[in-house]
């Protein structure tokens, strides 16, 4: 049972004038595809250990040497951009009261929350992500991880995540960055944070 690439849960357009179609046509139909090709390739040399992503990511010294750098790069790659996809809505949504209250909580305020997200997503070199987490510790965290490496691997369970990989936003929003991760916040589906946050607490 190889792993799939999931379906977009909207149309390629739907996020615009936020996230162009052009853009989620080559991040979903290509980028992400790759990632699904590669893992599967690499899995396919040692059935024995399964297809749990989650499981073998929060472990990473059991995955095999010879295939250890192609799940981490692709397995994660692929866990990170179907959580991605889900993230993302063209409805109003808003956090819980419960999320709401532990950011004000862990933050100072939304705006403090904010901000530190959009500050990890612009300053992190090169390629990676901006994540929202519940730590070991049951707390709220903002990171950032370098290419498609996951917090899984660091005990923690993403929420909240963005792409800031440079074909995330290039083709509408070129070398600007901060532009994009503005608009982010136009999209995110808080309904779907809400849920993550729910099970991780």
């Amino acid at each position: 049972m190889a792993i799939i690439l999931p379906e977009l849960p909207y149309a390629y357009d739907a996020l615009e004038p936020y996230i162009d179609a052009e853009t989620m046509h080559l991040h979903h139909d290509k980028h992400h595809n790759t990632y699904v090709t590669n893992v599967n390739a690499a899995l396919a040399k040692h059935p024995e250990i399964g297809e749990n992503l989650e499981k073998l990511l929060a472990d990473v010294n059991s995955i095999p040497a010879d295939i250890r750098q192609a799940v981490i790069n692709n397995g994660g790659g692929h866990l990170n951009h179907a959580l991605f996809w889900e993230l993302m809505t063209a409805e109003e949504t808003a956090p819980s009261a419960e999320l709401a209250a532990d950011i004000d909580a862990t933050f100072g305020s939304f705006e403090d929350f904010k901000a530190a997200f959009t500050a990890t997503a612009t300053t992190r070199f090169g390629s990676g992500w901006a994540w929202l987490v519940v730590n070991k510790e049951g707390k709220l965290e903002v990171v950032s991880t370098a290419n498609q490496d996951t917090p899984i691997s660091d005990g923690k369970t993403p929420i909240l995540g963005l792409d800031v990989w440079e074909h995330a936003y290039y083709v509408k929003y070129r070398n600007v960055r901060p532009d994009y991760i503005k608009a982010f916040f136009s999209v995110i589906n808080w309904n779907k944070v809400n849920e993550l946050y729910a099970a991780a607490k």
